[in-house]
């Protein structure tokens, strides 16, 4: 099985339990990664024969525009919304980090991770 990744990916967003933290914002950074089969575009070169990260990247982009109180609310929309357009996709990992959680002491952020397998072809 082939993979897809988004690693990295920086967007700025209002997620959190806090309201403070609905008003003000901060920096996430999402790492994406999608299975499916590659090797028909790995022959033709063919963008209609893969999944385009460009539609990948628009769909994160998107959902995180929704607030949401809880991180793991944000990426099963995520993980639900590139299924949904990509019945193909057998597996998605999805972390998010927020970069800058407000509790004490100095940290790199908090991330949560989910993970999903589909049936190939739903």
């Amino acid at each position: 099985m082939s993979k897809i990744y988004l690693e990295d990916v920086k967007i700025y967003a209002y997620h959190g339990v806090l309201p403070e933290e609905n008003i003000i914002g901060t920096n996430y950074i999402l790492n994406l990664e999608l299975r499916t089969d590659l090797w028909k575009a790995a022959e033709s070169d063919d963008l209609n024969d893969t999944i385009s990260y460009a539609d990948i990247n628009d769909i994160i982009h998107a959902e995180m525009k929704i607030k949401s109180k809880l991180l793991e609310h944000v990426a099963g929309r995520i993980i639900s919304s590139i299924h949904n357009n990509f019945p193909q996709v057998t597996y998605i990992k999805l972390k998010v980090t927020k970069t800058a959680p407000p509790m004490q002491g100095e940290m790199k952020g908090a991330s949560v991770e989910l993970k999903k397998s589909f049936k190939s072809g739903n």
